[in-house]
């Protein structure tokens, strides 16, 4: 067995070789993928609409820009994106090809299927030239990538100077009885929500998981700047539940 091969990661609270993970991490969205933007939803209590906005404020799309949107699913960040920008072009890519069938369906309910373009690929791997995009985005998905600090520096590489990274993930709360608080709702009644709604309790069980096993604020802010971005920034969401973080390539 290669040295590669023995690293191992984090899938949920479940130690796994890092080449193990891409693919049960595709397991979960596969199973979920019909589900997903119910499940967001309900797990966010439909707060995740209002960090997605405060996103897109905080980035302030313009006419004409390229965004890459990673882990992007179902389209949700794109679409609000073309929106604001009033024309532009969105990538979205993704591990799970389910998530984009998903996608493309809502595109096309929508009529902005000619403005987006539908990827399967790796974000610690990304299937563009240097230099490509103006605007990086993950929400929701760079906590789930095998080596997230890959994924930055993917994120680094394929934007042009003067191009933007925008991370939203959840986070930690700074205050401790705080985060008990919203533990106890989250091991208790996400996974029962995930059960209910996508029949896939296991699912909702690691992705409660993972976002304990995350890097809190400032330490992710450290692997942002680490990839070689500057003037970068977070700025917490609902206490710290989600965070925004924002870098440039200059």
């Amino acid at each position: 067995m290669s040295e590669t091969s023995e690293k191992t990661t984090h899938f949920g609270f479940e130690t796994v070789r890092e080449a193990e993970k891409a693919g049960r991490v595709q397991g979960v969205f596969n199973s979920v993928a019909s589900k997903y933007d119910v499940m967001n939803d309900v797990m966010s209590m439909g707060i995740h609409r209002v960090w997605k906005d405060a996103m897109m404020d905080w980035l302030a799309p313009r006419p004409g820009q390229r965004l890459l949107d990673v882990a992007g699913g179902t389209g949700d960040i794109s679409f609000r994106f073309l929106k604001r920008a009033g024309h532009g072009h969105a990538t979205v890519l993704d591990l799970t090809e389910p998530m984009l069938v998903e996608g493309r369906k809502r595109a096309e309910a929508a009529q902005m299927a000619d403005s987006l373009d539908w990827v399967v690929g790796d974000a610690m791997a990304l299937p563009f030239e240097d230099n490509t995009f103006d605007v990086y985005t993950i929400s929701f998905g760079i906590r789930n990538v095998t080596r997230p600090q890959d994924a930055l520096n993917e994120a680094y590489r394929v934007l042009k100077p003067g191009g933007r990274l925008m991370v939203l993930e959840f986070s930690q709360l700074p205050n401790d009885g705080l985060q008990k608080l919203y533990d106890l709702y989250s091991f208790n009644v996400i996974p029962r929500m995930g059960q209910l709604i996508a029949n896939d309790r296991d699912s909702y069980q690691y992705l409660v998981e993972s976002i304990r096993k995350f890097p809190d604020q400032e330490t992710f802010l450290g692997m942002v700047r680490k990839a070689g971005f500057e003037n970068a920034k977070y700025r917490n969401l609902s206490m710290g539940i989600a965070a925004l973080h924002s870098g440039w390539k200059i």
